[in-house]
């Protein structure tokens, strides 16, 4: 067999890592840990990022052991032998991709809206969110390439922005706002941490390149552990901005759009357009991009028998991959308001991020690595999904059933779909399908 060509280095790598992350996960989510935690939002910005980086431990070790496409699946299937409780999850990621593509629109369509006036209608709100995921969606259909092409350039482009917020800001700083007399109760910081979790979900992507990282050994622990300290420290001052440069009341007006709010106090209205744009394109790069690889992702769970072949030859565009995704993501996003996608979302990403703890776990002697890191890993993303679920279902119960209803689906569709028909013809389709 040919040797595959490993075409990306460590500064790529980090900025796979970052380019995940830093999406469209800050502008949607930054209002909802405001309304939380208050004052320490930026404390619940660091409680979720420890969360992530003890995952990313985990990423870590099993990447360099199983350098594949499949990323999160493979991890799972070795550690669980493709058994339904694997499948399920499999699935079950998925859908949690479907559930960060509605976010980002929403949040898309929060941020188009300040350019119309403040009493505009449902109509067009839900245009707005229906225009951020078909227009990715015909750029996929059309020319894939596109998306990968421009993805490092919007990339920069984020950061660049949320830095020069950051700079800009610092000076309008009212540290008081940031005193404890304004946090809430440690639980809430918590709970708010875990509800903006999805904006760290994307160093997992890392995962699904190493195959093509030169110097796996070093470079995967590296790019995973700088990613996730890079965007944190970046998360927590976009937030000590926010909270101290705008007063409360303001804030939660417009909280599905607080980023753009925040830095109004040192460039006035420009500074509000300017962000509002950024945010324009961060959500529509980060969908393009997860519309990109859920697709794709939706192809190798077919291979597996995990989900329907759709696209039966064609792993490079796959055509009903990239409708079925659209289609589910349109409902989802039209039908489930900011706030429980967040929670949705964040919860799906701690339960797919406790099984591949789990999985490090099992296959510790395998992989190497400290057994006290994965449990640590595994306990953590665990106990925060069970805060998660707690708090939300005495404050916004529905979140809670939507969550436990796609666990369920995931769950009856391996059981029935699944393992019945990988029984027949899974074998064959991994020995006839390349991808």
């Amino acid at each position: 067999m040919e040797k595959r060509e490993r075409k990306i280095g460590l500064l790529g790598a980090i900025a796979i890592g970052i380019g995940g992350m830093v999406g469209g996960g800050i502008f949607a989510v930054l209002g909802e840990a405001a309304s939380i935690a208050h004052g320490a939002t930026a404390m619940a910005f660091a409680i979720a990022g420890i969360v992530a980086f003890l995952t990313a431990y985990s990423y870590a070790k099993l990447s360099v052991h199983f350098q594949s496409r499949g990323g999160t699946i493979t991890f799972i299937d070795n550690a669980f032998d493709h058994d339904l409780f694997a499948g399920s999850m499999n699935v079950m990621l998925w859908l949690s991709y479907l559930v960060t593509i509605s976010l980002y629109a929403v949040a898309f369509g929060s941020y188009a809206g300040t350019f119309f006036p403040d009493n505009h209608t449902e109509l067009l709100k839900h245009t707005l969110i229906s225009t951020a995921i078909l227009i990715p969606g015909v750029i996929n259909l059309v020319n894939a390439s596109v998306v990968s092409k421009s993805e490092t350039l919007l990339v920069v482009v984020k950061l660049l922005i949320l830095v020069f917020v950051i700079i800009v800001g610092m000076p309008y700083v009212e540290f008081e706002r940031l005193s404890p007399t304004h946090w809430e109760a440690p639980l809430a910081i918590v709970t708010a941490g875990m509800v903006i979790f999805v904006a760290y979900e994307g160093f997992e992507l890392i995962a699904n390149a190493a195959e093509d990282i030169k110097n796996p050994e070093k470079n995967l622990p590296r790019a995973f552990f700088g990613s996730v300290i890079i965007v944190i420290l970046l998360y927590v001052l976009i937030a000590i901005i926010t909270i101290g440069t705008v007063d409360e009341a303001t804030l939660m007006k417009a909280k599905d759009y607080a980023l753009a709010v925040a830095v109004k106090p040192a460039l006035g209205s420009a500074g509000f357009t300017l962000v509002a744009v950024a945010a324009l394109l961060a959500t529509f790069s980060a969908i393009n991009a997860t519309i990109y690889g859920n697709s794709r992702l939706s192809f190798s769970l077919g291979i597996e028998g995990e989900l329907p072949l759709l696209d039966k030859k064609d792993a490079i565009n796959p055509v009903y991959g990239v409708v079925s995704t659209i289609v589910f993501s349109l409902l989802m996003a039209n039908l489930i308001d900011l706030t429980e996608i967040a929670i949705i979302g964040s919860a799906s990403f701690l339960l797919i991020f406790s099984v591949t703890n789990l999985s490090a776990v099992r296959l510790q002697k395998q992989i190497g690595g400290k057994i006290w890191m994965f449990i640590l890993a595994f306990v953590s993303s665990l106990s925060a999904l069970v805060t998660l679920m707690v708090h939300t279902y005495s404050s916004n119960p529905n979140a809670v059933y939507i969550f436990v209803s796609f666990m369920f689906l995931s769950l009856l569709f391996e059981l029935v779909y699944g393992q019945l028909y990988r029984k027949k013809f899974s074998t064959k389709r991994r020995s006839t399908w390349t991808f």
